[in-house]
């Protein structure tokens, strides 16, 4: 019988990724949500009627009294630069529609942002799709249950260390940090390292490009 093919490393996978999509919450984030009441008379958001447009399996708040608010750390902002240098693209795939979210998005001048998605793997694969890359080229870094359909889609599959177990027992790798302590830090860190471009590209971050969003 000829030999069954070896299963291929995380290393070996992470060699081959030209796109990087995340989850939000638990993974940009500690997964807390902070909710304020909003000052007397603010208008209400562009996120919060995109809420209401309903259909996308998504949710966000639909009061005009409330603010949602997540905390996001620098290090993640500093690997969204660090991959965009590498010539890696990225983006998220998020359940909640936040406007908190779509901030830190522009900030980062990610590529794919995809809010009020529940089916993950299908977003997943349109943004491949329209990237022009295969699915083995892409990666997906989850936290819970909801993101595993797009785990599995993808060539590697990253569970945050504050992942639920059954999301790290499918994971490829899983990072030394949770989510919003720099989670995705680690895994551009981890992709870049296995591709052999990391030293080169800290070098030109520092050199030529310096920081910007963090």
């Amino acid at each position: 019988m000829p030999a069954m093919p070896k299963k291929l490393s995380a290393q070996a996978r992470a060699r081959k990724i030209k796109l990087l999509l995340f989850d939000v919450d638990g993974v940009l984030t500690d997964g807390k949500l902070f909710i304020f009441p909003a000052p007397p008379g603010a208008p209400q958001s562009v996120l919060e009627k995109s809420a209401n447009q309903g259909g996308q399996g998504g949710f966000g708040f639909h009061s005009q009294s409330l603010i949602e608010a997540k905390g996001f750390h620098a290090h993640d902002g500093t690997s969204i630069s660090l991959a965009r240098l590498a010539g890696i693209r990225t983006g998220l795939i998020t359940k909640r529609i936040s406007e908190t979210v779509a901030l830190r998005a522009r900030d980062l001048k990610l590529e794919f942002v995809r809010q009020g998605i529940q089916d993950k793997a299908t977003a997943f694969k349109e943004i491949v799709k329209e990237a022009g890359i295969a699915l083995d080229e892409a990666a997906f870094v989850g936290d819970d249950v909801i993101d595993l359909p797009a785990m599995r889609a993808g060539g590697l599959a990253i569970a945050v260390k504050n992942a639920r177990a059954e999301v790290k027992k499918e994971a490829h790798y899983t990072t030394p940090h949770p989510g919003g302590e720099g989670a995705l830090r680690d895994a551009v860190e981890f992709i870049l390292k296995a591709q052999g471009k990391w030293k080169k590209i800290v070098e030109a971050y520092i050199t030529e490009r310096g920081p910007t969003v963090q």
